[in-house]
């Protein structure tokens, strides 16, 4: 029989030689004597990510282990380890990242007490010239934390998950793009009432030039945005919920649509297909888009902004 452990860490690897080390060691390091396992997905590397990971495992024995994957993306490299996971809780990591030394410890102990199918918690975004800033969770003493979840857009390292109720419902990462997580997500929410939250920075974020949201050059990958937002859309639907979440998903549309990814699609000259995209996709999912109620709750200069957004060609 297999051993059940507390919990899995799943931490995708592709070209990490960098920063696997400090991601891993920061895990380990949290874990202490917990009943853990760290689990490395190594997907295709051309770098020395795997003699990091040798390294890592004869250093770390009996707690690394790595899996090989041949599909490219962190999509199946997440959706492999948590098939393969053992523990209780598993919780996504990327390879460039760092946990805090308490984090795991404390998750683990606030999910038991509140017996959560997920617990988010804050995370420090740190940028290459220092600045830092703070993601905050969503509160679920909020009245309508439900609603802001929906809103939020995090990515799957700021929860942490309860195995057998993500496999009960069967989710996993939409492959073959990158906005694998926007894709799933905001939707999580609407199949528990067991969530709770930790107001604390457990987790460092570090944006790098070398992500693959942050080329210099064009990617013809920012374009994954639109079946990524349609998958969304579809979820609810599913889940016949599109319509007690119409506005936030309408203000999630917009804000991926005419404010974030706007920016790369005005940053080059391939990429500017993406604003005539993004008109098509209001127009048929929310063509009333202009009164929607968060976007009126924004600054005026913001409101212009999108509205010139949808109007580019």
């Amino acid at each position: 029989m297999t051993k059940k452990l507390d919990i899995s860490i799943v931490i995708p690897v592709y070209n990490s030689e960098k920063y696997l080390k400090r991601a891993a060691e920061s895990v380990v390091s949290s874990l202490g004597k917990i009943d853990g396992e760290i689990l490395l997905v190594e997907n295709n590397s051309t770098d020395k990510s795997l003699d990091v990971i040798q390294e890592l495992i004869k250093t770390y024995k009996g707690k690394i282990s790595v899996l090989h994957y041949s599909t490219p993306g962190a999509s199946p490299s997440r959706n492999l380890g948590m098939k393969k996971a053992r523990g209780e809780y598993v919780w996504f990591i990327d390879a460039d990242d760092t946990i805090t030394p308490d984090a795991i410890p404390k998750l683990l102990t606030k999910a038991r007490q509140e017996k959560a199918d997920i617990v988010m918690f804050g995370a420090e975004r740190i940028y290459e010239n220092g600045h830092k800033d703070y993601l905050s969770p969503v509160d679920e003493s909020m009245k309508n934390y439900k609603s802001r979840f929906v809103r939020y857009g995090m990515g799957p390292w700021q929860i942490l998950i309860r195995r057998k109720w993500w496999q009960e419902y069967g989710f996993s990462f939409k492959e073959g793009i990158i906005h694998e997580d926007m894709e799933l997500m905001s939707a999580l929410i609407l199949y528990t009432d067991r969530y709770t939250s930790i107001d604390e920075p457990l987790y460092s974020y570090y944006q790098t030039s070398e992500s693959v949201l942050h080329k210099k050059k064009f990617n013809p990958h920012v374009f994954d945005i639109f079946p990524a937002l349609e998958g969304l859309y579809q979820r609810f639907e599913k889940a016949g919920a599109e319509k007690a979440y119409h506005a936030e998903l309408e203000w999630f549309f917009i804000w991926n649509l005419l404010i974030d990814s706007a920016k790369d699609f005005s940053r080059f000259k391939e990429g500017r297909s993406g604003f005539t995209r993004s008109r098509e996709m209001l127009k048929k999912y929310f063509p009333n888009w202009r009164r929607n109620k968060f976007l009126r709750q924004k600054p005026l200069k913001l409101q212009i902004y999108v509205r010139m957004n949808y109007k580019k060609k």
